[in-house]
Parts: structure tokens; sequence; C-alpha cells
């Protein structure tokens, strides 16, 4: 599974998010994926400089409903994280495939009940994690588990991924810039990642600078099909 990670990249614009829905099903991704957040509630407003641009990229339940129809429209899965019970619901009523838990959500128990209770897959980045073993989850449900440095951008010597046992691990969700860390992962058995997904580069917003274009994502598309047709 390739995850074009759109997330806050469409800058509020809900044209620009459906361009990019559609250049990420072009590039031959899997899944176009949004966040879904109260901005008020998730981030804090002190010495925060994208406070401005957390509140103008929060979607509300109506623009969701619009993107997910979008989605199925042209072919591609829509997924998003959700940060909230609240939001978990809006996504039930989207029926969507699977949920996401993003790396900073790992400790929020009411969060995770909301997910599991759905019965349906939860991907989880592990960014915040720091112990050896893996997080628990309900049995009931199917976890898979990225790998994850959270910092914008990550140096590439920080993802360690000779370390990492993709046995257990299901995938990597990559904030280096390039393609070098996704591709060496689905090499060494990554099956899902995940990568930021932008039109530009040079857009305003903090995750543009290490986000895909269009030209970079369809060459991790095509990587990870010949990697597959080889095995």
């Amino acid at each position: 599974m390739i995850i074009a990670e759109i997330g806050q990249n469409h800058n509020g614009s809900m044209s620009l998010a459906k361009e990019l829905i559609e250049a990420a099903h072009e590039c031959g991704a899997d899944v176009a994926k949004f966040q879904l957040f109260s901005a008020v509630d998730l981030f804090s407003k002190s010495n925060n400089p994208w406070y401005s641009y957390n509140l103008s990229t929060e979607l509300n339940y109506d623009q969701a409903e619009e993107l997910a129809s979008f989605c199925r429209e042209i072919g591609i899965e829509f997924m998003a994280s959700a940060f909230d019970p609240t939001r978990v619901d809006w996504l039930e009523k989207l029926e969507v495939r699977r949920h996401k838990l993003a790396s900073r959500s790992i400790f929020d128990t009411e969060l995770i009940d909301s997910m599991v209770r759905t019965k349906k897959q939860i991907i989880v980045s592990l960014g915040f994690w720091k112990e050896d073993i893996l997080p628990p989850f309900d049995s009931s449900v199917q976890v898979s588990f990225l790998h994850c440095i959270s910092r914008y951008p990550a140096p590439l010597d920080s993802v360690m991924l000779s370390k990492i046992d993709f046995s257990k691990i299901s995938g990597l969700s990559d904030h280096c810039i390039g393609l070098s860390a996704a591709v060496t992962a689905i090499a060494l058995g990554a099956k899902i990642v995940e990568k930021h997904f932008t039109l530009d580069k040079k857009m305003y917003g903090p995750d543009h600078s290490c986000s895909a274009n269009p030209e970079e994502f369809a060459q991790l598309v095509n990587f990870y099909k010949e990697i597959k047709a080889c095995l």
C-alpha cells in the first residue's frame, strides 16, 4: 500500500485538495490521506508560528464528506488521521476501510478505544513510541505499525532502517526529503509506505518541503511495483 499523505497540504483550499487527490491517483497511489482535527483543541497558540495555518486547514464534516466522495468517484481510497473520537465517528459515517493513528496520538487511550470499537484495521505511526516492545492493542483488530521519525524534515541518518524488523513493523511513515528512505524501506520488506504529497514543494505550509511532488511520487510507486514483481 502506497499512501499519499496530503495531510494539511491542501492549505485550506478544497479545489487544491481535489487537485492533490487527482494527482495522487494519476501517480498510482493506493490511498489519499488527510487529517481531521480541531485546531483549537490539538494545537497550542503560544509560540506556535503555524497556529493560524492550522486553523485554516481544519476540515469540517461536510468537507471531509466531499473529499471522500471525490475519492470514490475517481477510484482512490480515502483515509484520514482522526485526532478525537468525534472525528472517528465522522469517518465511520463516511465508511472508511481503515483508520490511521498519528504518532502524537499513541497515548490517547480514548481515541484508540474509539478506533478499536470499529473493528477495522488501524495503521499506527510509532514516531512518539520509545519503548523496545510494540504498543499493546486489542487482539480483535488488525494493527499495522509504521516506523516513523517525528521530525519535519527527518534527517536520513535518523531513520536507521537497518534496525527495523519489517516482519513485525508493516512499513514506514516517511518524513525525509527525497525518496531514499522510502525506497530503502520497500527494498527491506516494507508493505506500507506513507509519504507526504504536494504539487509544489515551495508552497506555504510546514510539510511541503519534505513532501514528494507528483514526479517523485510516480517514481516511488513504480519502484514499489518493480520490487514486488521481482519477489
